[in-house]
């Protein structure tokens, strides 16, 4: 074979989203089928107190870091724009949140949590202790904390923040 000839690819060695697969996609394949999974068993979760993950996702940026700009939101969420403006009139319709001015810039707005959003953000960690449970159930004792130390150390490389 030439050297400049194209690699052939077998079947062996291509994406295949099934257990055993080791080409290079597998554990992004991996990581994108247990996101669904467990983003199904916590929208089922948040479905009942009338949010959804997206809405949950701005709420724990507002808990953890306090009044935000929607900039801000965009980037920690990776939503974009658009998105975030519609996520943001969403909680503020159902009072779980407010824009607030920020000083010295009138054209920027903070969002804030209400305490009725921090309500339902405390209800929703109980309510997902279940779920939580579920999903980890055919692991082994200590196994789940190692999977979660894991994914932290992928998720936060050098043990960076997210922000």
């Amino acid at each position: 074979m030439a050297a400049d000839a194209p690699r052939r690819t077998t079947a062996a060695s291509r994406a295949t989203d099934l257990p055993g697969d080791h080409s290079p996609f597998a554990l992004g394949l991996l990581l994108r089928r247990a996101h669904w999974r467990a983003a199904a068993g916590l929208g089922e979760v948040l479905r009942p107190l009338g949010i959804e993950l997206r809405h949950f996702a701005v709420l724990i940026e507002l808990v953890n870091h306090g009044p935000t700009v929607q900039r801000d939101l965009v980037a920690a969420t990776g939503s974009d724009k658009a998105g975030i403006m519609r996520i943001v009139d969403d909680l503020e319709r159902k009072g779980l949140a407010v824009r607030k001015a920020v000083a010295g810039d009138r054209r920027v707005r903070a969002v804030e949590i209400t305490s009725q959003g921090l309500e339902l953000f405390d209800a929703a960690h109980v309510a997902a202790e279940p779920a939580a449970e579920r999903l980890v159930a055919e692991l082994g004792p200590g196994e789940a904390e190692k999977l979660m130390g894991l994914l932290t150390r992928i998720a936060h490389p050098g043990g960076d923040e997210a922000r």
